[in-house]
């Protein structure tokens, strides 16, 4: 199993149904290869979790590389992992204020484009990420 962990902005604010079309397309697009994850949005960033296989990891990666919507593409972590942390999601999603998406930024700082995450700093990441996930029933 691999993991990609990145953070970009959006080429605008998203409303409701924008958001809602984007994240049709991206689970049909991750359950046909089979790669799980995470998306959360908050006043145009992007934080996103993919999980599978590598190459399928890096196919989808390669999609988000190429999406018009997505600029300032930040790869914060790629690598092996034991098992995938959001195996029930195609792409487990939420729209945040910023007051919680600062939570990840302790983490994930979006200002220095040159942070790649520690090992350390994944797991923490990640750990945050679930607990959000749980306690906010995430769909």
């Amino acid at each position: 199993m691999h993991n990609i962990i990145y953070i970009s902005t959006s080429d605008k604010l998203l409303n409701d149904f924008e958001l809602a079309e984007l994240l049709t397309v991206s689970r049909e697009n991750n359950k046909a290869v089979d790669v799980t994850g995470m998306l959360l949005y908050a006043e145009g960033t992007f934080i996103q979790v993919l999980e599978g296989h590598k190459d399928d990891v890096q196919y989808i990666y390669k999609k988000v590389l190429n999406d018009y919507r997505h600029r300032n593409i930040t790869e914060l972590a790629n690598s092996s992992i034991n098992k995938r942390n959001f195996e029930n999601w195609a792409m487990g999603f939420s729209s945040v204020n910023r007051e919680v998406f600062s939570l990840f930024e302790a983490y994930i700082d979006p200002s220095d484009k040159s942070r790649f995450l520690s090992e350390e700093d994944t797991n923490a990441a990640i750990i945050i990420l679930k607990s959000f996930a749980e306690s906010n029933n995430m769909n």
